[in-house]
């Protein structure tokens, strides 16, 4: 598919030889996103639809905040799991593409190249608490520029730029092999993900050593093919869970052979456990643990020179006691 500019999207179905425009909100009298005359704005998309969109890109970055519904979106080489309550940063230029499967509600936030700067120039994944959302709505597309007023849209944006330089970037990023083999293994596991074969067997399937794999994801993914399944569990199990989704329910799809065994590895990934896990995000950063922010070059906690060495995995380490 070619990469391409503007808010529609052409949406593939369960037939590849049809495809359906599916017509996200516009702002009147704009065809594209930098179309658009103003620094920061905002537009909620609402739809129902399988499939994926096709890969575009814009100069104004984009924080795309899940309301409800799952998307899974791809961008700089990865993929994204974003769970609802939580939004994709997406700098400006970035070719993305997102898949859906269903009803879902996206609060789109654009900002103009030169104010997003001071943000991180990598994608990521961060916890939208309600403040924030409220504050994105303000920016809305369809009202009238004048009715907001200079003196106070700048002073919005200056809260909105303060706000997203200090929010903190969550641990659901998987980096996307280009080895055909790597690439068979891994769509596999994202389509299957309960499947629990050994790398021996995943390598009988796609024609290659259990060594010749283990270098692969290493070399390209930056992971271990252990890790890589643990990440891939990780991001869809928080989908899940923001869907108020069962960890019974959870752990079963994905495989495992008891509940306690996914909280364990859910904990040893994240610090918590996946019942407290969207409750500590409210409140804050829990304790001992270390994120980068969206401040470009900037990290919070201990570990935070060791999250910006290691961006495919955002290290959560628990503090010494």
């Amino acid at each position: 598919m070619t990469c391409r500019r503007g808010l529609g999207y052409a949406v593939g179905l369960a037939d590849p030889d049809r495809e359906k425009q599916v017509d996200f909100p516009r702002i009147q009298g704009f065809g594209q996103v930098d179309d658009v005359p103003r620094p920061v704005f905002s537009l909620i998309t609402e739809t129902t639809f399988v499939g994926e969109t096709e890969p575009h890109h814009h100069d104004k970055a984009q924080l795309m905040c899940v309301i409800s519904g799952v998307l899974t979106m791809r961008a700089a080489g990865g993929l994204w799991t974003v769970p609802p309550h939580c939004a994709m940063w997406i700098p400006g230029d970035v070719s993305h593409a997102g898949r859906v499967a269903g009803h879902i509600k996206i609060l789109n936030l654009y900002i103009d190249a030169h104010l997003a700067a001071s943000l991180d120039q990598d994608c990521g994944i961060l916890f939208v608490p309600p403040f924030l959302r409220e504050l994105i709505l303000r920016f809305d597309g369809e009202a009238l520029p004048a009715a907001m007023g200079r003196e106070r849209e700048a002073r919005l944006i200056a809260v909105l730029l303060d706000e997203l330089a200090t929010a903190t970037l969550e641990p659901i990023h998987l980096s996307m092999p280009n080895d055909r083999r790597l690439l068979r293994l891994t769509e596999a596991m994202i389509e299957h993900p309960d499947q629990r074969f050994t790398i021996d067997e995943w390598g009988a399937r796609v024609g290659a050593s259990n060594r010749t794999l283990s270098r692969l994801f290493q070399r390209e993914t930056g992971m271990s093919f252990v890790r890589w399944r643990q990440q891939l569990h990780i991001g869809l199990a928080l989908q899940r869970l923001g869907e108020g989704q069962s960890v019974t329910n959870i752990a079963g799809d994905l495989g495992y052979d008891s509940v306690s065994a996914f909280i364990s590895m859910f904990k040893r990934m994240l610090g918590t456990t996946p019942a407290r896990y969207f409750e500590e995000l409210a409140t804050g950063i829990p304790e001992g643990n270390s994120r980068r922010t969206l401040a470009r070059g900037e990290a919070v906690g201990r570990d935070a020179a060791e999250a910006e060495a290691a961006p495919n995995i955002i290290p959560l380490k628990k503090r010494p006691a």
